[in-house]
């Protein structure tokens, strides 16, 4: 796709729903999402969401993820609530199915960062306005969509991209890979053996790339990943929750830096994307993350753009889609 058109397109209905995966949208919601994307970037603030209220329910802590939440709110004329489950009765043993009830009584929408994707299909099951994924310990899909848009600003199209991504098949791999397949870029993920993406999810990126004329490929060895790569990925090989698996995950994960080396394996012109926070000197070095191939911080500006584009789509008033 290219984004050459400016203006909002009203012709993305998806207002109300939950986004707790990419497997339950489309094609055509996802290219119009990325419009929107645009547009926002170009157009930063507006009343869209004057009057809404959207809690931010945190069981992990986060920069990007809030501060992206908060002040895309904030430009959009709406109200970000954060709300630490320490600070709730959640953390106090009162249950989801309760959460959900009540917070649903006062917000438009609910944000909620946690460490089991079954805790966030349980407070979707039982709250009554939508409720966006905003990390989980299978999908992280609003990183994607940034991934994604930020791949259209530097190469112009998705379609026909080839994409590497290095290291852990976590839940960064499988967002950026259903949403990269569905949209016809070709995926490479490298992993050690042991590490590999859920062969579930894999299967169904399988799938989509098909529909989508793209390719989806699982390997062990970094350099054929990365081979005609227009785009190479990485993220930290130890996660919040993983620490105590840190000196058996530097041991697994040794080959598997992206470094200056594996760069020049890919494309000339390819680009280096971290999710962010990064550890440098292990998945990647400095060299690369700072080297003029790295769009990080690009791509961390824009997961803001990304985040308010889905929530003008989900929470803004029919009128003003």
């Amino acid at each position: 796709m290219n984004l050459m058109k400016t203006t909002m397109d009203t012709s993305l209905s998806i207002q109300g729903r939950h986004l707790l995966s990419w497997t339950d949208f489309s094609q055509s919601d996802v290219s119009k999402l990325l419009s929107m994307t645009q547009y926002l970037k170009e157009n930063p603030y507006s009343k869209a969401l004057s009057g809404k209220v959207l809690a931010l329910l945190f069981e992990k802590s986060s920069t990007r993820t809030r501060v992206s939440f908060e002040v895309g709110m904030t430009q959009m004329g709406g109200h970000a609530l954060y709300l630490n489950s320490n600070d709730i009765q959640l953390g106090r043993g009162e249950s989801i199915h309760d959460t959900a009830k009540v917070l649903s009584g006062y917000v438009d929408g609910i944000m909620y960062r946690t460490t089991s994707h079954e805790k966030l299909k349980e407070l979707s099951e039982h709250a009554t306005v939508p409720v966006i994924n905003g990390l989980c310990d299978l999908y992280h899909p609003c990183q994607a969509l940034a991934d994604l848009f930020t791949i259209v600003e530097l190469k112009g199209s998705l379609k026909g991209m080839n994409a590497a991504f290095i290291g852990d098949g976590n839940n960064v791999a499988h967002s950026f890979m259903i949403l990269a397949s569905m949209m016809g870029v070709n995926v490479k993920v490298a992993t050690p053996k042991g590490y590999e993406p859920d062969p579930e999810l894999v299967e169904k990126s399988m799938q989509l790339s098909k529909d989508a004329a793209g390719a989806v490929q699982i390997t062990h060895d970094p350099e054929e990943a990365v081979q005609n790569a227009d785009i190479i990925y990485t993220d930290v090989w130890t996660s919040m929750g993983q620490e105590e698996e840190a000196e058996k995950r530097l041991q697994a994960f040794e080959g598997f830096q992206v470094n200056e080396r594996l760069m020049s394996k890919a494309e000339p012109d390819a680009h280096f994307l971290h999710c962010l926070p990064a550890h440098r000197e292990e998945e990647v070095t400095t060299g690369v993350i700072d080297g003029p191939q790295s769009a990080v911080f690009q791509q961390a500006e824009n997961r803001l753009h990304a985040q308010k584009a889905i929530l003008h789509a989900l929470l803004a008033s029919k009128d003003t889609l």
